[in-house]
């Protein structure tokens, strides 16, 4: 059941899916447009935790020291608004590894609707919020670096 709620890896990336309720919204029913920022984040933690790169396991020195991955960068793109009480697919394709960054790529679905584009730059930090260098395991666990396709039709 846990691997339902984050959703499922594929081939070449990650995607999940998630209902837009009322606390999503703004009094006219549409999706808020912070709010597309929670379903990103979800898609990329989902996509770690089933990578065995949980955010427990970073902070708790397992990959080395204790690290965390912190959004650096961010640019959205509102195509189309999603409204309450539809399921969206959220995919999350790594676009590139650096040495201490990951650039991603996100997309938010509906059906064969492209709704919001995003690419996120993530950093690797320390506890004290200093940069550090990608652990080996880490870039090993998340290449090779490919882009998920939209959803199936």
């Amino acid at each position: 059941m846990t691997a339902d709620l984050a959703g499922r890896l594929v081939g070449n990336g990650h995607r999940l899916d998630v209902r837009v309720y009322f606390e999503d919204t703004d009094f006219s029913g549409v999706v808020y447009h912070a709010r597309y920022l929670h379903f990103l984040e979800r898609g990329r933690s989902d996509m770690l935790r089933l990578k065995g790169i949980g955010h427990r396991e970073l902070m708790s020195g397992e990959f080395g020291a204790p690290m965390a991955f912190a959004v650096r960068r961010m640019e959205l793109d509102f195509l189309r608004p999603a409204r309450i009480d539809e399921i969206l697919t959220v995919t999350t394709g790594i676009g590139r590894l650096g040495g201490a960054r990951i650039l991603l790529d996100q997309k938010i679905w509906r059906g064969e609707d492209l709704l919001i584009e995003a690419n996120v730059t993530v950093a690797v930090i320390s506890p004290e919020g200093k940069l550090l260098r990608m652990p080996p395991r880490v870039l090993e666990v998340l290449a090779p670096a490919t882009t998920p396709e939209a959803p199936a039709r």
